[in-house]
Order: structure tokens, then sequence, then C-alpha cells
């Protein structure tokens, strides 16, 4: 039995949910995933999963072997790309993470600048909102919106963005501009569910923080639809200022509460701490951060 394959073979199953997904990921016959499985449980004298007719449970000698499974699968791969080059040179697949926006935006451009500075280097940039664990997903480098908590991460910093609270001409035509904080009691708001989670906007007031609820009329997880709603005129709403920046510039929205902004947050491409940094990671840092910190400088409002 080659344990190091049957490992991967484990691997593939549960992050597939099944055998046949592992098959697939594999490109290995069925009968062969079953086996591997199966001659892996012998030799530990342990049931690593449960198979069902839907799908597969992993036992609880199944998930204390899988997280050593994947250290060693990921030290022997680390160990492949030393052999290979990719800590001598700038080479092999980079993984890139983004917000949406910001990744098209921005990052999108520089990738494909960089992608043609190094022809040994392939990228794979992955767009979202949502959090992405770097170490989990295996995300090579990736842009950080707010501060950083995890004390594992290492950071460029490249600037900062703040949220800027906007609406179009049209609608302040009509419905007249909010002067204070209190007056947005009286319009009507687009929230960016997504960045926020609760119906409610902190502004500065006076030195001071302030949370304001929102009963908003609209609200959508893109910021992208919140700048297209505020724009048609459905009230106002709030977004990151480089999300807003060429609708502003553009006359299409128009900023409200400007004195009221809250601090602005740290923007940061990051990479997780490991000791030996492939060249691929150091050459994107070096390639990528200053072009950023210049995208950014003049993309804000």
């Amino acid at each position: 039995m080659d344990r190091f394959e049957a490992m991967r073979t484990l691997v593939a199953a549960v992050d597939g949910g099944s055998l046949s997904a592992a098959s697939r990921g594999l490109g290995v016959p069925l009968p062969t995933v079953s086996r591997r499985i199966s001659d892996l449980e012998a030799h530990l004298r342990a049931q690593l999963v449960i198979r069902t007719s839907r799908k597969l449970l992993v036992t609880e000698a199944g998930r204390a072997f899988l997280v050593t499974c994947r250290r060693v699968l990921e030290e022997l791969d680390e160990a492949e790309r030393v052999v290979a080059g990719e800590f001598r040179e700038p080479r092999g697949e980079l993984l890139v993470a983004a917000p949406v926006m910001f990744g098209r935006m921005h990052v999108e451009p520089v990738v494909l600048d960089f992608l043609d500075r190094y022809r040994e280097i392939g990228v794979r940039l992955t767009l979202s909102d949502a959090f992405v664990d770097l170490v989990e997903s295996r995300i090579d480098a990736a842009v950080r919106i707010g501060p950083l908590p995890d004390s594992t991460l290492v950071g460029t910093r490249l600037g900062a963005v703040g949220w800027v609270t906007c609406a179009s001409p049209a609608y302040l035509a009509a419905r007249g501009e909010p002067k204070g904080l209190a007056d947005l009691a009286g319009h009507d708001c687009i929230a960016f569910d997504r960045m926020h989670g609760r119906d409610e906007w902190t502004f500065a007031d006076g030195g001071r923080e302030v949370t304001i609820g929102l009963r908003p009329r609209l609200a959508v997880n893109s910021a992208a639809a919140v700048i297209d709603a505020a724009i048609a005129g459905a009230g106002i709403g709030r977004v990151l200022s480089y999300q807003a920046a060429p609708a502003i510039a553009a006359g299409q929205l128009t900023v409200v509460l400007g004195d009221h902004r809250p601090a602005p947050l740290p923007v940061h491409l990051v990479h997780s701490g490991q000791a030996i940094l492939p060249q691929k990671v150091r050459a994107f840092r070096a390639f990528a951060a200053p072009r950023l910190k210049t995208r950014l400088t003049t993309a804000t409002v």
C-alpha cells in the first residue's frame, strides 16, 4: 500500500463528499478509491469513514487522522516544490483572493500585468466578499480590508478606504439632502447586507463613534447592486470609497453626510507567515504592492 496515495485519496473523498467525487477528482477508478481507503483502515485498525448511499460520514478517528494527513501532504507538496525549483525561481501556480469589486477594479489588472512579466507563473484569482481562511484554502496572497486580527498573517499596507454615504442627484432633489444623522430616519436607505450583517451604519459625530439603526427599504449583498440602486434613485446607500469613486466622478452619485465619515479601514496585501516563502509569492508581493498602492490612492474619494 502506498500510504501517501491512500492519504490523498482519503482527503479527496472527504473534501468531495463521496468516493465517486474522489474517483473523478483523482482520475482513478472507483474500485481503486474504495480499496485504498479500505487498505488504510486495515493498516490503522480503525474505521475512518462510514459509507452510506447518499454521502460519506467521517468518524471521530477519521477526523483526527485527517488533520495529520493534510499536514503531511502539505509538507510533502512543499518538499516537491523545492525540488522543482519553486523556491529558487518564480514559477508554479499562485492562488490570490480579493473582495469582489476591489478584485475586479484593481487586483485583476495588476494580475494580468504580472502574468505578462512572469511567464512561468499561473494565477487562480478568487473574488469573494466572504471571509477566506488563507491556510485552510491554501491561498498564497490576499487583499484584506479592515484590521488584521490574525497575527500569523504577514501584511503589506496598501493604504486605507472609508465608508461613503451617497445618493443620486435626482433622489436628493426630490427628498432633500440629510444635514445631520437624525435626518436619515426620514429617508429611504439601501443596506449592504453582506458587509454589515445588521441594519445599522456607524458614523463619526463630534469625535465619537455613533451607530444609527436602519429600516432599509432595500438590502442587497453586493456593493455593485447598492450603487446601481442608488444611481436609479432608490435611496441613500453606503459603500466603500473605491467602490463609489467612478459613479461620484461621473456625477451619478453625490456624497452626503461627509462630515460624519467613520474612521477609514486599512487595506493590506497579506500572506501566511510560513518560514520559507516561495519565490512566486515574493515576486507577486514585490510586483503587486506598489501598483495596488498607486491604484488605491487614485481610486478613493
